[in-house]
């Protein structure tokens, strides 16, 4: 199992490879949980002793818990690809795409799928975003997880902060804030569990909403109507298939006061502690902690 690496999401990613390595054991599986840092300009170099090693090379299968960065952009997946080594979760190419929030902001919509409207920005285009999309309107880094420097903006004054925020992370992506509710659909194989809502205590389910206990509260099912969870269950397949994804994932969602819905993004390697999105999906459509990793590992082997 690898997790850990040094994206922003680091510390959620010890937390998912403990509670997957936990879940693993408890079903009889020998699992050797490896931190991975990677560090440097170049993280494939850094990787490789991690791969070559005996417990790497000897696994049936690599159970990815690395969220963000390296770890979740396609690089670590067309690694183990050309390595020949078998992992968990999407291959390389949906991966890049899901992470790339305006690529696949295009994919969705051309399949059909509600996005809120959009574009990339530069550090000195603030009049542009303003002009075009008005306010509020949401700044955010083109390839993060996690809304890692994302902002709700809703003063002029306060746009050209937004867009160095969210530029410390790379490209950044400006779009139209929908005001609302915040759900979530997991996908499992070929299925979409029960929507999940989230309740933040932030106006939007942000870094400390998701992280920190007390600052958001759920609702298992959704608590919308069914042709509302039909949509949503929808509309989040057809966002993993249009991206090719596999195994599992999450599709994040805005619903506005109307009833409208919006996709935001598919979260590859999505947060796999026991009380994270995907287990509660889960477990209202029947399907425990432990089971659910199992289903996962299957899988994959399956591919092998």
């Amino acid at each position: 199992m690898l997790m850990g690496g040094d994206s922003p999401e680091r510390e959620v990613s010890l937390a998912s490879g403990r509670a997957v390595a936990s879940a693993l054991g408890e079903g009889g599986h020998e699992v050797f949980p490896i931190d991975v840092t990677f560090t440097g300009s170049f993280p494939a170099r850094r990787i490789w002793d991690v791969l070559d090693s005996e417990e790497v090379r000897k696994a049936d299968l690599l159970f990815l818990c690395l969220h963000g960065g390296f770890g979740e952009n396609g690089g670590l997946q067309a690694l183990l690809e050309e390595m020949g080594l078998p992992y968990t979760g999407s291959g390389p190419s949906a991966s890049m795409l899901a992470m790339d929030k305006w690529t696949s902001k295009m994919l969705f919509a051309s399949a059909g799928i509600p996005v809120p409207d959009g574009f990339p920005v530069g550090p000195d285009e603030d009049g542009k975003v303003l002009e075009e999309i008005g306010l509020p309107c949401v700044v955010k880094p083109r390839s993060q997880g996690s809304t890692v420097g994302l902002s709700v903006v809703r003063e002029a004054g306060k746009m050209k902060e937004a867009l160095e925020r969210a530029g410390t992370y790379g490209e950044v992506l400006a779009e139209r804030f929908v005001p609302g509710r915040d759900l979530t659909v997991a996908v499992l194989g070929e299925e979409a569990l029960p929507a999940v809502e989230i309740h933040p205590k932030h106006e939007v389910y942000d870094y400390t909403c998701k992280y920190t206990p007390g600052m958001s509260e759920y609702t298992v099912p959704a608590g919308v109507p069914e042709e509302a969870s039909d949509a949503l269950r929808e509309y989040a397949l057809r966002a993993f298939q249009v991206l090719g994804c596999r195994d599992f994932g999450r599709v994040d969602f805005r619903m506005d006061p109307e009833g409208g819905i919006y996709c935001l993004e598919v979260n590859t390697i999505p947060g796999m502690t026991s009380t994270s999105l995907v287990p509660k999906a889960a477990r209202a459509a029947g399907i425990s902690f432990p089971e659910l990793v199992e289903r996962i590992a299957r899988m994959a082997l399956e591919r092998r």
